[in-house]
């Protein structure tokens, strides 16, 4: 139940020690502050890791082919490795159910036309399941699909920056594109988390462009995602694995390691991560530590209230005040003390993260922000502070004897 005389009470307590009370008010609310600030940097590191990441997924590998450095079976070196259609073949066969999504890409950088207006663009050739392995959000009409592979249709996919740049107030769905001089109907209209590079991008089916520009089955590059099932172990036997394929197939040295090339996306992004997590743990120690600091300087303020209301006390006892009441009443005060600062510390500190979150994304923090759950567990942390804080000089005041109590000076 609210009890008034207990709150006055409180009240004429910190009146009577408005310093200690103020300097300890403030050590909790800058440790609060320095917690949420500091935590907040962490999640504004860890959201531009995702951001950095976000353009493809996470579990993402591309294998690109360079240069031979060393001469193997009767190949020179610095012979140049050129994947085919056959090395798609060949990776879907020996992996199998590891592999979620497979596709090759094709790179050629064209002219693209559209009436009065042009521009130079990069098309990539793919299949249809890079729309997933990059994440392609389709914002008008569809993305390649099998029919286009097979029937090798002059089709395009182009991002929303293309269709602004050409199309300008006119939707692309449906309308023709003039690329070098050929002509290609515009299926799709997407946009991407990768930003204005990736939405001035344009997909073709990979099938037409081999027929068209090469007449071969060469791709440039092949990406993939595996199946997240099989864990990080799995992924990283998974880049031997495929390392160990195309080397013997394309007869490359084992320990040459400029003939091709694979790299995991998923790889790079635990580690960031992991760094992240890291740096977050150290700040929450310091600001657990801070918090502590707090306490302990609440916990001094209210030793010097029990012992400037020693006689009191020993009076509340005499006429029947239980211990449970006394340590009641100097835990309240000590909550009461921590909860407010912390508050206090708690909205500065977000009113100060709003404030500089869009000035840092060139010290790689982005959004440092925190969430309810973490303002939540925050608020229990200062609770538990308070009440620490508060309970040693509770209890001696509870076991104060009422004629010791009323003796001393």
């Amino acid at each position: 139940m609210f009890d008034l005389d207990r709150w006055r009470e409180i009240f004429q307590s910190i009146g009577k020690n408005k310093l200690r009370t103020f300097l300890g008010a403030f050590t909790v609310a800058l440790g609060i502050f320095i917690f949420t600030v500091l935590f907040g940097m962490g999640n504004g590191l860890k959201n531009t890791f995702d951001k950095f990441f976000s353009d493809d997924a996470t579990n993402t590998i591309f294998v690109r082919a360079g240069n031979t450095s060393k001469a193997y079976k009767g190949f020179k070196e610095g012979r140049r490795i050129q994947f085919e259609n056959e090395d798609l073949e060949l990776l879907k066969k020996e992996l199998g159910n590891k592999i979620e999504y497979l596709s090759a890409r094709v790179y050629k950088t064209v002219q693209a036309k559209y009436k009065n207006e042009s521009g130079s663009y990069t098309v990539r050739s793919v299949h249809p399941p890079h729309h997933f392995i990059e994440k392609t959000i389709i914002d008008q009409g569809r993305f390649i699909d099998e029919n286009d592979i097979k029937n090798k249709t002059r089709v395009l996919v182009i991002g929303r920056l293309v269709e602004q740049d050409l199309f300008k107030n006119e939707s692309a769905l449906g309308k023709f594109l003039e690329l070098n001089g050929l002509v290609y109907r515009v299926v799709g209209v997407f946009s991407d988390a990768g930003g204005d590079n990736e939405e001035r991008n344009i997909y073709a089916p990979i099938s037409t462009t081999q027929l068209i520009y090469k007449n071969t089955d060469d791709i440039d590059q092949i990406a993939l995602t595996f199946n997240k099932s099989i864990g990080v172990s799995g992924a990283q036997k998974m880049v031997t694995d495929i390392n160990k394929l195309l080397k013997e197939k394309h007869f490359v040295a084992k320990d040459d390691r400029s003939a091709i090339f694979v790299r995991s996306v998923f790889e790079n992004y635990q580690q960031n991560m992991q760094l992240a997590n890291v740096l977050q743990m150290i700040v929450l120690w310091i600001g657990i530590g801070t918090l502590f600091a707090g306490a302990i300087s609440i916990g001094n303020i209210m030793v010097f209230v029990v012992k400037e209301r020693t006689k009191e006390l020993g009076i509340r006892k005499a006429l029947g005040a239980t211990p449970g009441s006394i340590v009641g009443l100097i835990l309240q005060e000590s909550i009461f003390i921590t909860a407010i600062a912390g508050y206090i510390g708690i909205l500065i500190a977000i009113f100060a993260l709003g404030g500089i979150g869009g000035k840092l994304e060139d010290y790689f923090i982005t959004n440092p922000q925190v969430s309810t759950s973490t303002i939540v567990s925050a608020t229990i942390i200062l609770i538990l502070v308070g009440a620490i804080a508060g309970y040693i000089p509770a209890r001696r005041a509870a076991r104060i004897k009422p004629v010791v109590a009323l003796s001393e000076d």
